[in-house]
């Protein structure tokens, strides 16, 4: 397949490294001047449950709570005196950032750090301290990395990528040594979180060249798999969003290097969802007693899926934990939803005759459910008409699989009942809602959106919405992230349909239409 190689990176990658190329690379890595040999642990509380051994790889202990910073650290240590000198610059909102300033630091060389001007202050706060010369410049991460390749060659710096470069894929292909080195026997498979690609370009070469019969297997968000896709379609695909959630990975476009290599050594890939990865947060913080970011958490998940999947037992997995770097106000949407991840919890909208009696027969049959009465999580009940009432419940359950066979013994009694476990808009949105079905809301129409978290976010929202146009449900909940989850309802006339498309396409925030939503319909509908 055609390659197009950056002009500064043609000579260099125009006969493409092999594994041996690499392994040399990463025995000569310079890391550990910033980075330390991180530990790898036995999860012994999650490896008795699922009946296999899970090691983790503990990136979340270097100083700057991730793995960045060796692939940082390691292509600035190459670069030449005058370079250095000249000083680096790179786009990062995130760990990267904190990896290029904790490695100028280091070196005694300038960094600048461009950062988008909705990076939160603590963010920017934490590569401040370290050193880096922080610019806040555009909206999004593209307006942040245009903006520094024009510093770049403006004022003669050196740009760092976060993945797409051979220096760097080496630094983090250490991880992949330790490994080796710190657990010599019996190892099927190590699982990596792939954003753009670095470590587990590291990681595979590594492996392949020394292990490799040892699995290397590609962990993404089911949101966020543009690796998964590009090696799928064999050429690189830009994805048009992303998630959010788990935003250490949330990168539309893998790089040319690290797709070239993803495509020829890594064994496997797979795909893990939001309460899936709040389900393994929990299982670390179990075993480790410590927090990793969704992105750190996501090996974990996809260890518990890859067992689940294959029915396996007494195999031995390592899980790298990549990062730890998250808001603290987050945990309350982890700890939400980490029983639904877990299967701990179920949730069901349930239809009940509006008649005497029929409430407590129901109550009744929850606490006479096969394998037991089942702890009552949440109920919400609301009247929707003389026939009938809508109840929203949600009950603790013993395992994967039970929601479903709740849900007929719910219909065997003569209880319509809507399984909700994996039902986003309920689980987002409706469960924390109070009210019910307008007689007013004609021609309306349900989005899920998500909005930058931002003063005029909400604004841009009302300017260009047409004047016609009247907000009929509006729901919002802050999760302590970088941005808010919206609920919205409009009434928009047909005919406006086109000009209702092109609205969405010009706000340009991502959303979901959840018109059809049978829990929309059921609960706020009339």
């Amino acid at each position: 397949m055609p390659r197009t190689t950056p002009p500064a990176q043609k000579s260099r990658t125009a006969q493409p490294l092999q594994p041996a190329d690499y392994l040399t690379k990463i025995l000569n890595a310079r890391v550990y001047d910033v980075a330390t040999e991180s530990a790898l642990e036995v999860a012994k509380t999650l490896s008795q449950r699922i009946h296999n051994t899970v090691l983790l790889k503990r990136e979340d202990q270097q100083s700057v709570r991730s793995f960045k910073l060796r692939g940082a650290y390691n292509k600035m240590a190459h670069l030449s005196a005058e370079q250095l000198k000249k000083g680096v610059i790179c786009a990062s909102a995130g760990n990267h950032a904190q990896g290029v300033s904790l490695s100028a630091k280091r070196l005694g060389c300038r960094a600048v750090i461009v950062m988008p001007t909705t990076t939160p202050q603590l963010k920017v706060d934490a590569v401040r301290e370290l050193g880096g010369e922080v610019l806040l410049h555009g909206e999004s991460y593209t307006d942040a990395y245009n903006h520094a390749l024009t510093l770049e060659k403006k004022q003669g710096l050196t740009f760092v990528h976060p993945f797409d470069d051979p220096d760097v894929i080496a630094g983090q292909g250490t991880v992949a040594m330790e490994i080796l080195r710190q657990h010599q026997g019996p190892l099927d498979a190590v699982f990596v979180a792939i954003g753009g690609g670095g470590l587990i370009s590291g990681v595979a070469n590594y492996i392949k060249a020394v292990r490799p019969g040892v699995k290397v297997i590609g962990v993404q968000m089911n949101d966020s798999d543009a690796m998964m896709q590009s090696v799928a379609q064999g050429a690189r695909v830009t994805l048009s969003d992303v998630g959010l959630f788990s935003d250490g990975t949330a990168v539309k476009l893998v790089g040319e290097e690290t797709f070239r290599i993803a495509r020829g050594l890594v064994d496997e890939f797979i795909t893990v969802d939001t309460d899936a990865v709040c389900a393994a947060i929990k299982d670390v913080f179990v075993d480790t007693r410590s927090i990793v970011e969704p992105a750190g958490a996501l090996a974990v998940a996809a260890i518990k899926k890859y067992v689940a999947l294959h029915k396996l037992r007494g195999h031995t997995f390592a899980a790298i934990l990549c990062g730890a770097n998250m808001n603290f106000d987050r945990l309350r949407f982890v700890a939400e939803r980490a029983d639904v991840g877990e299967e701990r919890e179920a949730l069901f909208a349930v239809t009940i005759p509006e008649e005497r009696g029929s409430l407590k027969r129901f109550c009744e049959l929850i606490g006479d459910l096969p394998g037991g009465p089942r702890n009552v999580t949440e109920f919400n009940y609301r009247m929707s008409d003389t026939a009938r009432a809508h109840v929203f419940v949600g009950l603790s359950t013993k395992g994967p699989g039970e929601s479903g066979r709740i849900a007929k013994n719910f219909a065997r009694h003569g209880f319509a009942a809507l399984d909700l476990t994996h039902d986003e808009l309920a689980q987002e949105h409706i469960r924390h809602m109070v009210g019910g079905p307008s007689t007013l809301a004609q021609d309306e129409r349900v989005l899920r959106l998500v909005f930058p978290e931002r003063p005029g976010a909400l604004m841009k929202f009302l300017n260009l919405m047409r004047p016609g146009w009247n907000i009929s449900l509006f729901h919002y909940r802050n999760q302590g992230a970088d941005y808010g989850r919206i609920l919205v309802g409009l009434q928009v006339p047909m005919a406006d349909d086109k000009a209702f498309a092109k609205f969405l396409k010009t706000l340009g925030y991502p959303y979901v239409e959840e018109t059809a939503n049978p829990v929309y319909r059921m609960f706020l509908q009339t």
